[in-house]
Formats: structure tokens, C-alpha cells, sequence
């Protein structure tokens, strides 16, 4: 099974959508852009937020396991999927990556 890193890519932030429908909530997202997190199969990283692991851990897993080509096409390179995290007010876009053996 190989490791499959995950970057964080982007945050966005809709504070119109925040401001009109959610409850105020304190540290809704801990996650920096440039941070890296190595994923072990189904096993999330330490300090990964557990809401996003349930949005990009199906794709980890098959990564881990070497799936390619998502979606026929859809990456350029076909070991790394592009998966947002579930949070329709500050979603986080991460880059996952299959790391080559000789990487780790």
C-alpha cells in the first residue's frame, strides 16, 4: 500500500452564506494553505480535520491501494485526485498525491 499525500491547495471563504445561515462557531477549520498531511491507507493524519477526512478519504484509500485515472481523465497526472472538503461556507480544495516508494 503506498502513502498518498495530501496538500492543502486553497481555502475559500463565502461569508455572505455565513453571515445568512450559519450559528457562529468558533475554529470551524484549523487547516493553512501550504500545509502537507501523509495519509497511511484509512488511517487520517494527526491534525487532520475529520469532516474533510470523510470527504477525501475514499479517494486516499483508492490512491493507497494504486488507483488512477479518475474520472478517465480528469487529473493530468492519474495518480492524484483535487477533493474539496464538505464545508459549503469555507470549503478547503486539497491535492492528493500517490507517493512513489522511493519518496518516503
Amino acid at each position: 500500500m503506498q502513502k498518498v499525500r495530501i496538500s492543502v491547495k486553497k481555502i475559500a471563504r463565502y461569508d455572505d452564506l455565513i453571515n445568512e445561515y450559519e450559528n457562529p462557531i468558533e475554529h470551524a477549520c484549523e487547516m493553512r494553505e501550504g500545509q502537507v498531511f501523509i495519509a497511511n491507507g484509512w488511517e487520517k493524519p494527526a491534525g487532520f480535520c475529520d469532516s474533510a477526512w470523510d470527504s477525501v478519504s475514499p479517494f486516499v484509500m483508492a490512491l493507497a491501494h494504486g488507483a488512477e485515472d479518475f474520472y478517465d481523465g480528469w487529473m493530468k497526472n492519474p495518480r492524484s485526485a483535487m477533493i474539496s472538503c464538505n464545508d459549503g461556507f469555507r470549503p478547503v480544495s486539497f491535492l492528493l498525491e500517490a507517493m512513489d516508494e522511493s519518496a518516503e
